[in-house]
């Protein structure tokens, strides 16, 4: 069985999965964010199994891509050093895929299936 939340990451200077990002995924706690959760993106661009079966709580978590890293690796500029995406989960049950199409120069992100 797949984790509850998932990503992928493409880059759409390069038309190419994005292989080699580091991802945090963060759980909001009264006193700030805690990790739950730490990968890498495969060949693929993709994270698939990083936090097992776990059941999450209602809430909100914020995913954090570690784009210089990859932006340096590949030999492109590096405006947008580090993309955090934060969301809110109502109902814990479902499946949540966060992609981010990413460039030197602009990203953007949306609920997954």
């Amino acid at each position: 069985m797949r984790s509850p939340i998932t990503t992928h990451v493409l880059d759409t200077a390069l038309g190419r999965p994005a292989q080699g990002v580091p991802v945090t995924l963060e759980y909001q706690q009264p006193n700030g964010f805690a990790e739950i959760a730490r990968g890498e993106t495969n060949e693929d661009g993709r994270i698939a199994e990083w936090m097992g079966e776990q059941t999450l709580s209602p809430g909100r978590y914020r995913v954090s891509f570690d784009t210089e890293r990859y932006l340096r690796a590949t030999g492109q500029a590096v405006f947008y050093p580090l993309v955090q995406v934060v969301f809110d989960l109502a109902s814990p049950g479902g499946h949540y895929h966060i992609p981010l199409l990413l460039s030197p120069f602009g990203y953007s992100t949306y609920r997954g299936s």
